[in-house]
């Protein structure tokens, strides 16, 4: 569906932004559909739709451009961030090429230094050699950011929050300030908050994308991924992008997110429950050297956390004591947690950054940061908590 074209069914309607969180996560973009009085979203596989004459569509002309389904999915997680559009795309990585081709050649971007390994790749590996800059700076460190800026180059700050893998928090309100001070975006990643916990758009920033791979679909079944904004020249120039690049997700994929964003609510509760036990668990431990939880008061930025997020999420990280090859035991040790990259599903997956989602980034770059080799990453499910424990203490006996 071409940007500022007459809605179709469903509607670009957000629902009553009044109504709570969770009732907008069952029915936000999805009402019955008005020929059966199905009750959920049809799964629109088509590739073109018939016109009644030339130009005369009735809203959608072509898959790429536009699908029932996707709009419904679109329309959906702009209620929940708060924001008037909603832009989906094929997987988190193609919504952030997509977001970085808003740029030109000469531009600056500051981006969070510890992002997740995919992202700094098509930073480094794709765009910096077609001519954009990127300065990667701990933006927990206002004064250090502010100091990577570029007035009349810097054009976007890109801020993760919590940070993947070492799960900083970074004030999305402060950082926003400093981006619009030199006429710059700011862009935030809130894939490990999700819309539940944190709206970055409320403090200030001009978009909010998200890897729907992960929590809001849930269910380690479906890649993609998705931008929120209320700016409208931001989103019409997305929507442009998505529609010209053609990075767009099909019907089945979003129809798959939307039936997980129906449960977001209720998962990310238990994600949380399970998160901070782990957590607590895990600092009495003899053979850990830290445990990283935004949720603990131990966090550097535990203050921020408390100030700006409703909940602190389902990731933990730890250093185990020991070399690589220990660590390497451990995450190969769990029964009930099960070694895989990824995260935000109903199960807990276990993983080692520096030999797996951060692989691409530099050893020494890895290590500046505080990636280190014995750095242990845990999507905490929602299974029960007591059980994720007792794995937890068995894979340090076997993993000696």
């Amino acid at each position: 569906m071409s940007y500022g074209s007459d809605n179709p069914w469903p509607p670009r309607d957000l629902l009553d932004a009044h109504l709570g969180f969770g009732t907008r996560c069952i029915h936000a973009g999805q009402p019955a559909e008005p020929v059966t009085g199905a009750v959920m979203v049809p799964i629109y596989q088509t590739s073109t739709y018939v016109q009644d004459g030339v130009g005369g569509h009735r809203g959608y002309e072509y898959a790429r451009t536009g699908n029932p389904t996707r709009t419904a999915l679109e329309t959906c997680l702009a209620s929940l961030e708060g924001g008037k559009h909603g832009i989906c795309f094929a997987s988190g990585c193609a919504a952030t090429t997509t977001a970085i081709h808003l740029l030109q050649p000469g531009d600056h971007v500051v981006s969070s230094d510890d992002v997740y390994g995919g992202t700094w790749r098509i930073f480094q590996t794709v765009f910096q050699p077609l001519g954009i800059e990127f300065s990667f700076v701990d933006m927990t460190d206002l004064e250090a950011t502010r100091a990577a800026l570029r007035p009349g180059k810097t054009k976007m700050l890109w801020v993760e929050t919590p940070t993947n893998p070492l799960l900083k928090i970074v004030d999305i309100e402060a950082c926003a300030a400093l981006a619009h001070e030199v006429d710059a975006w700011c862009f935030v990643d809130n894939t490990f908050a999700t819309p539940c916990f944190q709206n970055p758009l409320a403090l200030g920033a001009d978009a909010v994308l998200h890897s729907t791979t992960k929590y809001l679909g849930g269910h380690s079944d479906v890649v993609g991924g998705a931008i929120l904004s209320n700016d409208d020249e931001i989103a019409g120039n997305l929507f442009r992008l998505q529609n010209s690049i053609g990075a767009t997700p099909g019907p089945q994929d979003c129809f798959l997110t939307m039936r997980g964003v129906k449960t977001l609510h209720l998962r990310m509760a238990a994600h949380e429950r399970g998160a901070r036990a782990v957590a607590e668990f895990l600092s009495g431990h003899e053979e850990v050297d830290r445990v990283i939880y935004p949720g603990l008061s131990s966090h550097p930025q535990y203050e921020v956390a408390r100030r700006q997020m409703s909940g602190f999420g389902g990731m933990v990280s730890f250093e185990l004591r020991g070399d690589l090859a220990r660590a390497e035991r451990f995450v190969s040790s769990t029964r009930v947690m099960t070694l895989a990259e990824s995260l935000g599903g109903v199960e807990s997956l276990i993983e080692l950054p520096a030999a797996m989602t951060h692989a691409s980034v530099p050893k020494a770059t890895r290590e500046a940061i505080g990636i280190a080799d014995g750095l242990i990453r845990v999507s905490v499910g929602v299974e029960e908590p007591d059980d994720l424990c007792a794995d937890l203490k068995q894979a340090f006996e076997r993993s000696r």
